[in-house]
């Protein structure tokens, strides 16, 4: 027999790292539910930024095919022409979000989950929709940042809107000129995709009004806060460790519980840990962690290797402690030290740094450090943060203590603010300006200096500037976040004679702890990623059974128990009179006057005004089972009433009707079939005893 359906789950993007989370829409109790609506904004690298004088000379230099002879995939893209700065899309750039998303009824979808601040940045996309009136979720601190992170996005877009003039055609006209043979493949890939069917995905950026009315329509929740949604799922946000706000999502509803565990850090130096507790127990879990894929090594067929010492993971622990241990952590604090080294060397020698990096906590973290290090050295280097959002998003930053470490709690508890770059602010060591042409920053402008400007794609906001000034200076410093083509980044640059330090900061759980991960939260079953189950080795996990997922393939998975419980009052379940079934042993049943309701994701038992008419006084209303004449023959005897059997032949010769004849205390008649029985007799009385005979024989309430 073909197991319930708990829920159905389509992959939509396995995304790409931090800045492209992955996408996926859930059907669970007949509700539709998509959780995260990224934008893919390392795809925006195919257009011109807006810079005077730029990539005069940029078709002498190779593009990022030629930086590594030894790749593989690379190699098969050396033969293909060489990528420059005229092959670049010089018009107003489109934005590319989740190609699968567009085959989905907006008006279909009913809960929208947001799990960071990154899977927020396509959803106003999404809400423009007419039909669109889904119930958005997601945390305070991920609905704040993730909001001034899109305004100051749509800011710096607006400069390509001067420059370009108005245009608000319904398709992207610089499609056509890409279309062609001689264009490179690289750019064909990321307008067309690999399958040649992702121009749909392309979409012209939101304005700040349409930012507005999608944050009008989302609720936000504080941690580990339970919602319920239609009374039938509640829905809570689980501290995800990945950045500040960033949440994991448990799901429990009547035919079992769900978590979401997306891109994790299990221990972080400036956001809350990972929650274990809140995600122990459940009956699925979906792993949504791409992270350790996508920072795979790639073997010489083009396939991922995550781990290239031991390709086939099998070491599994049950001991949480062995995932809290501070060495990831501590990795990622010497890398941070290793940039304010960099920095403080180039300023040195005279140089400047420009830092490119917009992941909010990463870069708080970077400004303790490097204001603590050039206040204890006699270096005298300002630091500049140039950004339309950075005096809200720094100040918003020290007001949501539920979010932060252990660490940082105890210093707001103190009376401390819970990071230093308050203090260096005050002290006028850390300047904040919105733009690079505010008045202030021209007067108070120094070089060397140490620069915090977006946007990390290098093709709009304040680095493209700073870039362009700082170029051909060999003392200055370019500090890029993972996550960019360090040769497509730097095409309209080019030659560029900065030293450049591409930074690779953890996003998510290593590979290598999945198994331990997975033994410590005990669910009954896990969807993971079909590569994940590739380099992995689960057998030894018996009580744990494994489902893989692809992307864009919709995945059935079976309801762990066929019947859901049913809650019932301690005060009701004393009113009922419980019957103990003869056709069935250990199995009771009583008859309740009242109805069954859903509240907060249970199924609930209310009585009505009148519960005691349910008592066992009242006479069963419903039976079922056969009833042997014989048996009923017997049971009339010993009540006193005296009658004959008649059996009917039917037409096929067999036996379709029984009848009893009844003589005394007063005639009647009882026919018994497979449909029912018949009771026919003038005399109420006798018509009572046999009731009640039949009920003595069969189940009934």
């Amino acid at each position: 027999m073909k197991a319930l359906c708990f829920f159905l789950q389509t992959c939509l993007s396995k995304g790409d790292g931090f800045h492209y989370p992955p996408c996926h829409m859930l059907n669970i109790c007949g509700f539709r539910i998509l959780i995260d609506c990224p934008l893919d904004l390392s795809a925006i690298n195919i257009f011109s930024p807006v810079v005077s004088c730029v990539g005069s000379e940029a078709s002498k230099y190779p593009s990022d095919e030629s930086l590594d002879a030894q790749n593989p995939i690379q190699k098969k893209h050396k033969l293909e022409r060489q990528l420059t700065f005229a092959d670049l899309v010089c018009e107003e750039p489109w934005y590319k979000t989740v190609k699968a998303l567009h085959l989905w009824e907006a008006s279909l979808i009913d809960i929208v989950l947001i799990s960071n601040p990154m899977g927020l940045l396509g959803l106003p996309f999404l809400t423009q929709n007419p039909g669109f009136c889904a119930k958005i979720y997601m945390t305070e601190a991920t609905a704040k940042i993730g909001q001034l992170m899109m305004e100051d996005l749509v800011l710096m877009h607006a400069e390509f809107r001067c420059f370009h003039g108005p245009d608000n055609s319904s398709f992207p006209g610089w499609v056509k000129n890409l279309d062609r043979e001689q264009v490179p493949a690289l750019l064909k890939k990321v307008v067309f995709g690999e399958s040649g069917d992702d121009l749909g995905s392309w979409m012209r950026l939101y304005s700040l009004d349409d930012i507005e009315s999608c944050m009008k329509k989302v609720q936000a929740v504080k941690f580990a806060e339970e919602v319920c949604y239609n009374g039938t799922l509640n829905i809570k946000a689980l501290s995800s460790g990945l950045d500040i706000g960033a949440c994991n999502w448990l799901i429990s509803g009547p035919n079992g519980s769900l978590s979401y565990v997306s891109d994790s850090i299990f221990v972080s130096h400036h956001a809350r840990n990972f929650d274990f507790h809140g995600l122990k127990g459940t009956d699925v879990l979906i792993y949504s962690d791409f992270s350790s894929l996508q920072s795979a090594e790639v073997t010489e067929n083009g396939c991922i290797s995550p781990d290239p010492d031991n390709n086939y993971i099998s070491t599994i622990s049950d001991n949480k402690d062995s995932l809290l241990n501070t060495e990831d952590s501590l990795e990622e604090m010497e890398k941070l030290e290793f940039v304010c080294s960099c920095a403080a060397e180039s300023a040195d020698a005279g140089g400047s740094t420009l830092i490119t990096i917009t992941r909010i906590g990463i870069v708080l973290q970077l400004l303790e450090l490097m204001s603590n290090s050039l206040e204890s050295s006699s270096l005298k280097v300002p630091i500049f943060v140039i950004s339309s959002v950075a005096e809200e998003l720094l100040a918003y930053t020290n007001t949501i203590p539920e979010w932060l470490c252990e660490q940082r709690q105890e210093k707001l508890i103190s009376g401390e603010p819970s990071f230093g770059h308050l203090k260096f602010i005050k002290d006028k060591k850390i300047h904040l300006f919105p733009a690079i042409h505010s008045p202030n920053l021209i007067t108070s402008w120094q070089e060397p200096c140490i620069v915090f400007a977006p946007h990390w794609s290098l093709r709009l906001g304040p680095s493209v500037q700073l870039l362009q000034r700082w170029r051909g200076d060999p003392k200055s410093l370019l500090v890029l976040e993972d996550g960019i083509s360090s040769g497509l980044g730097l095409l309209p640059f080019r030659p560029i004679a900065m030293k450049i330090l591409q930074c690779s900061f953890l996003s998510g759980i290593r590979l290598q702890k999945l198994p331990t991960l997975l033994s410590v939260l005990q669910p009954k079953i896990v969807l993971v990623p079909d590569a994940v189950n590739q380099r992995i080795n689960f057998a030894a996990m018996k009580t744990i059974s494994i489902l893989d997922y692809f992307e864009n393939k919709t995945l059935r998975v079976p309801r762990i128990a066929d019947n859901p419980s049913v809650e019932i009052t301690t005060d009701l379940a004393s009113k009922l009179s419980w019957r103990k079934l003869r056709q069935r042993e250990n199995f009771g049943i009583a008859r309740l006057k009242g109805g069954l309701l859903m509240e907060d994701g249970k199924h609930r038992l209310v009585s009505g005004l009148d519960q005691e008419e349910s008592s066992g006084k009242a006479r069963p209303l419903r039976h079922w089972g056969s009833v042997a004449p014989e048996s009923l023959l017997d049971a009339l005897l010993k009540i006193g009433i005296k009658g004959s059997l008649e059996q009917s032949i039917g037409e096929n010769g067999s036996d379709d009707n029984s009848i009893i004849h009844i003589a005394n205390p007063s005639s009647g008649l009882i026919e018994v079939s497979e449909m029912g029985t018949a009771i026919i007799t003038d005399d109420e009385n006798v018509a009572s005893q046999v009731f009640q005979a039949i009920d003595g024989i069969l189940d009934g309430i």
